[in-house]
Protein backbone atom coordinates (compact mmCIF):
# COMPACT_ATOMS: atom_id res chain seq x y z
CA UNK A 1 0.00 0.00 0.00
CA UNK A 2 1.33 3.46 -0.96
CA UNK A 3 1.63 6.22 1.32
CA UNK A 4 -0.29 9.23 0.36
CA UNK A 5 0.40 13.02 1.57
CA UNK A 6 -2.92 14.59 3.32
CA UNK A 7 -1.94 18.01 3.20
CA UNK A 8 0.23 21.09 1.83
CA UNK A 9 1.60 23.89 4.13
CA UNK A 10 2.53 27.14 2.07
CA UNK A 11 5.44 29.17 3.92
CA UNK A 12 5.58 32.70 2.77
CA UNK A 13 8.24 35.24 2.33
CA UNK A 14 9.53 37.25 4.79
CA UNK A 15 7.60 40.54 5.15
CA UNK A 16 3.97 38.75 2.96
CA UNK A 17 2.02 40.52 5.56
CA UNK A 18 -1.68 39.08 5.62
CA UNK A 19 -0.65 35.85 3.51
CA UNK A 20 -4.01 35.58 2.19
CA UNK A 21 -2.92 38.48 0.03
CA UNK A 22 -0.10 38.21 -0.40
CA UNK A 23 1.28 36.85 -4.11
CA UNK A 24 0.06 33.54 -5.06
CA UNK A 25 -0.39 31.94 -1.76
CA UNK A 26 -3.97 32.17 -1.28
CA UNK A 27 -5.30 31.00 -5.02
CA UNK A 28 -2.77 28.23 -4.48
CA UNK A 29 -4.34 27.27 -1.38
CA UNK A 30 -7.80 27.07 -2.95
CA UNK A 31 -6.70 24.94 -5.79
CA UNK A 32 -4.78 22.63 -3.51
CA UNK A 33 -7.65 22.48 -1.12
CA UNK A 34 -10.23 21.17 -4.42
CA UNK A 35 -7.88 17.98 -4.62
CA UNK A 36 -10.19 14.84 -3.17
CA UNK A 37 -8.65 13.84 0.65
CA UNK A 38 -5.92 16.79 0.48
CA UNK A 39 -5.83 20.31 2.39
CA UNK A 40 -3.83 22.88 2.28
CA UNK A 41 -2.94 25.19 5.18
CA UNK A 42 -1.70 28.97 4.85
CA UNK A 43 -1.61 30.87 8.45
CA UNK A 44 -0.10 34.28 8.75
CA UNK A 45 3.16 33.12 10.38
CA UNK A 46 5.19 35.01 13.81
CA UNK A 47 7.67 37.50 13.34
CA UNK A 48 6.53 37.85 9.57
CA UNK A 49 9.57 40.68 9.10
CA UNK A 50 12.67 38.91 10.04
CA UNK A 51 11.62 35.06 9.80
CA UNK A 52 13.76 34.21 12.23
CA UNK A 53 14.95 30.25 11.96
CA UNK A 54 14.37 29.90 16.01
CA UNK A 55 10.51 31.31 15.69
CA UNK A 56 9.10 29.49 12.19
CA UNK A 57 10.71 26.22 12.90
CA UNK A 58 8.95 25.52 16.23
CA UNK A 59 5.75 27.11 14.52
CA UNK A 60 6.19 24.83 11.51
CA UNK A 61 6.64 21.78 13.78
CA UNK A 62 3.76 22.80 16.39
CA UNK A 63 1.66 25.18 14.80
CA UNK A 64 1.34 24.07 11.27
CA UNK A 65 1.96 20.42 12.03
CA UNK A 66 4.12 19.58 9.16
CA UNK A 67 5.31 15.97 9.06
CA UNK A 68 5.93 12.91 6.82
CA UNK A 69 1.86 13.17 5.39
CA UNK A 70 3.09 16.91 4.75
CA UNK A 71 4.22 19.01 1.51
CA UNK A 72 5.98 21.64 2.08
CA UNK A 73 5.95 24.74 -0.03
CA UNK A 74 8.22 27.35 0.86
CA UNK A 75 9.13 30.91 -0.85
CA UNK A 76 11.79 32.74 -0.60
CA UNK A 77 12.63 33.15 2.73
CA UNK A 78 9.89 30.20 3.55
CA UNK A 79 11.85 28.02 1.56
CA UNK A 80 14.73 28.68 3.73
CA UNK A 81 12.42 27.54 6.27
CA UNK A 82 11.49 24.29 4.43
CA UNK A 83 15.28 23.37 4.04
CA UNK A 84 16.13 23.74 7.87
CA UNK A 85 13.03 22.07 8.72
CA UNK A 86 13.93 19.06 6.73
CA UNK A 87 17.10 19.03 8.43
CA UNK A 88 15.53 17.81 11.32
CA UNK A 89 12.08 16.29 10.55
CA UNK A 90 10.60 14.16 8.34
CA UNK A 91 8.31 15.49 5.66
CA UNK A 92 6.91 14.01 2.56
CA UNK A 93 8.23 16.59 -0.56
CA UNK A 94 9.01 19.72 -0.52
CA UNK A 95 8.80 22.37 -2.92
CA UNK A 96 11.24 24.87 -3.09
CA UNK A 97 10.63 28.31 -4.64
CA UNK A 98 12.92 31.58 -5.11
CA UNK A 99 15.60 29.69 -3.09
CA UNK A 100 18.93 30.89 -2.00
CA UNK A 101 22.10 29.07 0.62
CA UNK A 102 23.09 32.89 1.73
CA UNK A 103 22.07 35.98 3.00
CA UNK A 104 23.41 37.53 0.02
CA UNK A 105 25.21 39.95 2.15
CA UNK A 106 21.65 41.44 3.30
CA UNK A 107 21.67 42.26 7.32
CA UNK A 108 18.18 41.77 7.18
CA UNK A 109 18.12 38.17 6.17
CA UNK A 110 21.39 37.35 8.07
CA UNK A 111 19.27 38.21 11.28
CA UNK A 112 17.13 35.35 10.30
CA UNK A 113 19.43 32.64 11.21
CA UNK A 114 19.47 30.54 8.54
CA UNK A 115 22.59 30.76 6.73
CA UNK A 116 24.66 30.71 10.28
CA UNK A 117 26.03 27.40 9.34
CA UNK A 118 26.11 25.09 6.59
CA UNK A 119 23.27 23.32 4.57
CA UNK A 120 22.94 19.55 5.69
CA UNK A 121 21.89 18.82 2.26
CA UNK A 122 22.07 14.52 3.05
CA UNK A 123 19.90 15.40 6.13
CA UNK A 124 17.22 16.97 4.08
CA UNK A 125 17.09 14.36 1.37
CA UNK A 126 16.94 11.52 4.30
CA UNK A 127 13.91 13.32 5.45
CA UNK A 128 12.05 13.52 2.33
CA UNK A 129 10.67 11.48 -0.48
CA UNK A 130 11.69 14.14 -3.14
CA UNK A 131 12.45 17.78 -3.69
CA UNK A 132 11.29 19.96 -6.44
CA UNK A 133 12.81 23.38 -6.92
CA UNK A 134 10.42 26.48 -8.94
CA UNK A 135 13.62 29.02 -10.10
CA UNK A 136 14.21 32.09 -12.67
CA UNK A 137 16.98 33.46 -14.21
CA UNK A 138 15.33 37.24 -13.91
CA UNK A 139 14.84 37.19 -10.14
CA UNK A 140 15.58 40.82 -9.12
CA UNK A 141 16.37 39.53 -5.27
CA UNK A 142 17.67 35.89 -6.05
CA UNK A 143 21.13 35.42 -8.35
CA UNK A 144 20.53 32.67 -10.83
CA UNK A 145 23.69 31.17 -8.94
CA UNK A 146 22.23 30.58 -5.67
CA UNK A 147 19.58 28.77 -7.45
CA UNK A 148 22.05 26.60 -8.77
CA UNK A 149 23.41 25.85 -5.51
CA UNK A 150 20.04 24.61 -3.82
CA UNK A 151 19.93 22.59 -7.07
CA UNK A 152 23.18 21.27 -6.86
CA UNK A 153 22.93 20.36 -2.91
CA UNK A 154 19.54 18.71 -3.04
CA UNK A 155 19.59 17.17 -6.21
CA UNK A 156 16.20 19.12 -6.94
CA UNK A 157 13.66 18.44 -9.52
CA UNK A 158 14.71 22.33 -11.05
CA UNK A 159 11.82 23.96 -12.74
CA UNK A 160 13.95 27.13 -14.44
CA UNK A 161 11.99 30.09 -15.95
CA UNK A 162 13.47 33.28 -17.67
CA UNK A 163 10.46 35.55 -16.93
CA UNK A 164 8.95 34.99 -13.53
CA UNK A 165 10.83 37.50 -11.89
CA UNK A 166 10.81 36.54 -7.79
CA UNK A 167 7.15 34.59 -8.19
CA UNK A 168 5.45 37.14 -6.82
CA UNK A 169 1.95 37.02 -9.23
CA UNK A 170 -1.57 36.12 -8.82
CA UNK A 171 -1.26 32.80 -9.49
CA UNK A 172 1.10 30.07 -10.39
CA UNK A 173 -0.53 27.27 -12.19
CA UNK A 174 2.80 24.92 -12.67
CA UNK A 175 2.96 24.38 -8.54
CA UNK A 176 -0.77 23.40 -8.91
CA UNK A 177 -0.06 20.90 -11.43
CA UNK A 178 2.85 19.66 -9.77
CA UNK A 179 1.11 19.01 -6.24
CA UNK A 180 -1.10 17.76 -7.98
CA UNK A 181 1.54 15.12 -9.65
CA UNK A 182 3.09 14.26 -6.44
CA UNK A 183 0.56 13.30 -3.81
CA UNK A 184 1.33 9.80 -4.45
CA UNK A 185 4.66 9.53 -4.71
Amino acid sequence: MSVRAEKAVIVPGNGAGDVYNSNWYDWVKSNLDDIPNFKCTLKNMPDPVVARENIWIPFMHDELQCDERTIVIGHSSGAEAAMRYAEQYRVFGIVLVSACVTDLGDEHERASGYYSRPWEWDKVKANTRWVVQFGSKDDPFIPWEEQQKVAQGLSTELHKFTNRGHFMSYDFPELVELVKTHVDQ
